[in-house]
């Protein structure tokens, strides 16, 4: 027995869908037969990745990472770091003549002996403590700390006022010497490529 005419709008296995219809999907979002809705490639096609893009400036690129330090704040470090090490020295070498120093302090101030080996031991003790704590501020200027850069400008500033003003006691080429590498220290770490480096490294450590 055979079956009547079939509905147009009822197509059968294996037919196209009618024309002007809507195209039918698979479960992969993809017409049946053609490509991806999407434009890319299914699994274990070539384009195909199951992860999303990474956004951009995301951890792990370019935006964040450590900046080169200038070479106007590694030589500005480095004249302080010399001018500490001679003051260093300077003070290494008092010891070597320790009676020679105690008597000129005691035919000067009219100070007894008990009374200048009391001076001369506070003042090494004073000298060797502010070494340290300079060549930790020097540490910190390395780092990019610019905390650390305005303390050795205020410092560096103390050291040229009192040579120019003749209060710091000394003279001679060795303190002609530490003068200028003091003043070459504040001026390298105040140009624009420090300046910059700076504000990069704070930059940095505040978005991270």
């Amino acid at each position: 027995m055979t079956s009547g005419p079939q509905d147009p709008h009822q197509g059968g296995y294996g037919q196209q869908p009618p024309e002007g219809g809507p195209p039918r999907y698979g479960a992969d979002g993809r017409e049946y037969g053609g490509q991806p809705s999407w434009g890319q490639g299914g699994p274990g096609e070539p384009g195909y990745s199951s992860y999303p893009a990474a956004p951009a400036g995301s951890p792990g690129g370019e935006v964040g990472a450590p900046t080169e330090r200038p070479t106007t704040v590694t030589a500005g470090i480095a004249a302080f770091l010399v001018n500490t090490l001679l003051n260093a020295l300077g003070t290494i070498l008092l010891f070597t003549d320790m009676d020679g120093y105690r008597a000129d302090l005691a035919e000067i101030g009219g100070l007894t002996e008990d009374q200048v080996s009391t001076a001369v031991t506070v003042g090494v003790v004073i000298s060797l403590l502010f070494i340290a704590a300079f060549l930790a501020v020097l540490w910190f200027a390395w780092q990019g700390r610019n905390w650390a850069r305005i303390v050795l400008w205020v410092l560096g500033g103390l050291t040229v006022i009192s040579a120019l003003t003749g209060t710091a006691g000394t003279s001679g080429l060795l303190s002609t010497l530490q003068l200028l590498l003091v003043l070459a220290g504040i001026v390298l770490l105040a140009l624009k490529p420090s300046n910059d480096w700076y504000r990069a490294q704070a930059q940095r450590r505040n978005r991270y």
